[in-house]
């Protein structure tokens, strides 16, 4: 786990989009799993501007989100499809044909999910997974308890998840209970994971899952077992950290591995 502390939620949009961007400049038809949330739309705001800037096409990109909202009508404002759409996919070069989400609103919800799988192996696997975090320490939607073995399925929500996402509803009511949501298992299967983290709100969890015991009342802290994550935190989310000295002078090392990489002749 590689944990990167930088000075503020928009260095950390930059640091993310040169991840993805590196990824795509290097494979045009990787496959890019999503998330949606506060989070992760700097890092979709500045993937725009490269995009508009001609340094990156995402014309032969696949996509996967995380999950959705089970019952919202199609096109709802706060459903993830509309949100992808809105702030995504319809700003730049993406063919939505590629563009993969959950079906909140299929007839057979678990065949629906288990289809969902069978469209990820098909693409290959998902080569760079982006990740938020829960205030409870969730990823997707696999709420506290969730095993982490699990697979795309139905997954009630909690009252903490519902009120946190109330701010985008009109009232609490309007909240769906239930989500379809990649399973800790399918996130696991990832080749890289990429975790985001901003705000001092979230400095507990991110202790938890970078710090804590590997525990499925913290389904982020699976991330731990993963080989490639990088974790990108502002000062205020990392304020918990207890080896945050020693997370910092890593960093510096490796950094400096990676431009000596770069700057070394041919011979």
């Amino acid at each position: 786990m590689r944990v990167v502390i930088l000075e503020n939620s928009e260095q950390v949009s930059l640091r993310a989009a040169d991840l993805i961007c590196q990824l795509v400049s290097s494979n045009p038809q990787c496959v890019l799993g999503l998330a949606t949330g506060g989070t992760p739309l700097g890092t979709y705001q500045e993937l725009i501007v490269r995009h508009r800037a001609g340094q990156v096409s995402f014309a032969g990109v696949s996509t996967f989100n995380l999950d959705e909202y089970v019952g919202l009508p199609l096109g709802h404002e706060q459903s993830y499809r509309s949100f992808m759409h809105r702030h995504l996919f319809e700003l730049a070069d993406f063919e939505l044909s590629r563009c993969h989400l959950p079906d909140g609103n299929a007839a057979d919800i678990p065949t629906a999910c288990c289809a969902y799988e069978q469209q990820i192996a098909a693409a290959g696997g998902i080569d760079l997974q982006l990740l938020g975090v829960g205030s409870d320490g969730h990823i997707a939607f696999n709420e506290p308890g969730s095993s982490l073995a699990s697979r795309t399925r139905i997954k009630a929500l909690t009252e903490r998840t519902r009120h946190d996402n109330a701010r985008f509803f009109s009232s609490l009511e309007e909240v769906p209970k239930l989500s379809m949501t990649m399973g800790v298992g399918t996130i696991l299967e990832a080749r890289r994971i990429v975790l985001l983290a901003t705000g001092s709100n979230k400095a507990a969890t991110v202790k938890a899952l970078v710090e804590g015991p590997v525990s499925a009342q913290v389904p982020a802290s699976a991330l731990q077992l993963h080989p490639r994550v990088d974790v990108l935190l502002d000062r205020a989310a990392a304020a918990d950290l207890l080896r945050a000295d020693y997370y910092h002078e890593v960093e510096q090392i490796q950094r400096g591995l990676e431009l000596q990489q770069q700057i070394e002749p041919v011979h």
